[in-house]
């Protein structure tokens, strides 16, 4: 059984994540998705509203998907799945250049677990969780982020009853 790891903040999943996602499905036979804390990041959402988000957006994609948190280094959850490889997506050559030196890091603790790069469908590659935060903090549309049940999330964060200058 071929399995992936794909890990992220997903601090909110978005529509491009979700393209990443099935394309692995087409060849990994379970895919784990991976939602990381880091300490040093601070995210809009909790650990929980992230993990529970992820979870709904994935749910139709069946059983070969399960959806984790970690708090560890990615390499060492993925050997202890059994994961053979890194799933990463790529939308800018930015993203690139971010992800050949974490690929070079992951390879120097662990020969074993190999990354495997996705580019994102040309529709999405504008997507980023932090472009979609700022859409959200000025009430701009974001219909073509993320499903709907998320961008209510994100908006609620950003709702105030207080009025404006």
């Amino acid at each position: 059984m071929k399995k992936g790891l794909y890990p992220g903040s997903f601090d909110p999943i978005t529509y491009g994540h979700i393209d990443i996602v099935e394309r692995a499905l087409k060849i990994f036979d379970r895919l784990y998705v991976l939602v990381s804390v880091n300490p040093h990041k601070k995210t809009l959402f909790t650990k929980e509203e992230r993990l529970w988000m992820v979870k709904e957006a994935l749910k139709d994609h069946g059983e070969r998907i399960e959806v984790l948190t970690s708090e560890t280094l990615t390499v060492t959850h993925a050997k202890n799945l059994g994961a053979s490889h890194i799933v990463r997506g790529l939308r800018v050559l930015t993203d690139f250049e971010y992800e050949f030196q974490m690929t070079h890091a992951n390879r120097n603790l662990d020969r074993s677990i190999d990354t495997i790069f996705f580019m994102t469908d040309n529709k999405y590659s504008f997507l980023s969780s932090t472009a979609a935060k700022e859409i959200a903090r000025f009430e701009g549309d974001l219909s073509d982020f993320a499903p709907s049940f998320i961008i209510e999330r994100i908006k609620g964060k950003y709702r105030t009853d207080k009025p404006r200058d």
